[in-house]
């Protein structure tokens, strides 16, 4: 599991609008391993949706880039990142009633792919579908295939959206909070069909969330964003066994623990302004651990143990300074 799959190197992205230049993603640097899933975390607004949509590139045309985004060791272009969208790269969204089309059935849609993807005949697509229902369990999926989009429930249009996705075999699958808008039952139901269809077919996934206990059950390897910035990268077990980051260890106290009980503990204060974003650490007016250097100078992304990267002057910087 690691070989490399996709890697961000330096990205940064800023957004021009009415309001000033959006600097919405700094420095950011990770990468995606082949066979795993790769989880960000962090507080609505982070980023994580819009660094998706940086390697799916769909980003609007107010849109600045810098840095590098790379796929199988090919660097992804305007020209390149269309031929692998949909195909070598798919995407399940968080609400699967604004991306189905409501005046089509669901065979209709799945078909479509296939026809446009794979290019499959569309008497063969047409038929295909059922069994690409009945691979994401879906149940009765001769009748389903017939329906539109609205004769069916939350947890049935996200089956379908795994399904048009899954579809062309892709390399990588991005799932953008795809548990959020579904009950507790439903959400372990379409955790563990996308962990099965997985482990069946051997893709990548990044898995984007702010619910840290589906990244415990869910994820290989976590990264941490916070205001744009990737703040601490490490193996799941070493990040709930010891967050180093002031941001994580924050995230995890915020998170009810019935074994251990008490109170929960609140972040103090609250997210900066991506246009005008603090000077040096953009943590550093919320962190009760922040000095000089921390106002002063952007920390790097640093290995301080095996598989473990932080981005904290107090990891590695003078808190004299």
């Amino acid at each position: 599991m690691s070989e490399e799959l996709v890697r961000f190197e330096d990205y940064s992205l800023d957004f021009m609008t009415l309001y000033g230049r959006i600097k919405a993603l700094k420095n950011v640097s990770f990468q995606i391993r082949k066979n795993e899933v790769f989880s960000l975390v962090g507080e609505t607004g982070c980023g994580k949706t819009v660094t998706s949509l940086a390697l799916l590139g769909l980003l609007p045309s107010n849109a600045r880039s810098r840095g590098k985004i790379f796929f199988e060791q090919e660097q992804l272009t305007a020209q390149n990142v269309e031929q692998k969208r949909g195909r070598d790269i798919a995407v399940v969204f968080q609400d699967p009633m604004t991306s189905l089309n409501p005046l089509y059935t669901v065979r209709q849609q799945l078909a479509d792919v296939l026809i446009a993807r794979r290019r499959v005949p569309k008497k063969e697509a047409l038929r295909s579908v059922v069994d690409i229902l009945r691979e994401v369990q879906m149940l009765d999926a001769n009748r389903v295939a017939d329906l539109y989009p609205h004769e069916l429930s939350g947890g049935m249009k996200q089956r379908v959206m795994i399904a048009m996705a899954l579809s062309c075999r892709p390399k990588l699958l991005i799932a953008d909070e795809p548990t959020t808008a579904l009950d507790v039952t439903i959400q372990k139901q379409i955790l563990w069909l996308m962990k099965s269809l997985r482990e069946k077919h051997g893709f990548s996934i990044l898995f984007i969330t702010h619910d840290m206990g589906v990244v415990a059950e869910f994820a290989h390897r976590v990264g941490v964003m916070y205001a744009g910035s990737i703040v601490e990268i490490a193996t799941k077990r070493r990040l709930f066994k010891n967050p180093l980051h002031p941001y994580t260890v924050g995230l995890l106290n915020a998170v009810p623990n019935s074994r251990v009980g008490g109170k929960l503990k609140a972040i103090p204060g609250s997210v900066p302004s991506l246009v005008n974003p603090p000077t040096g650490c953009r943590f550093n007016e919320r962190c009760e651990r922040a000095f000089k250097k921390c106002f002063r100078e952007i920390p790097p992304l640093i290995e301080v143990e095996d598989q473990h990267y932080v981005a904290c002057h107090v990891y590695g910087g003078d808190e004299n300074g």
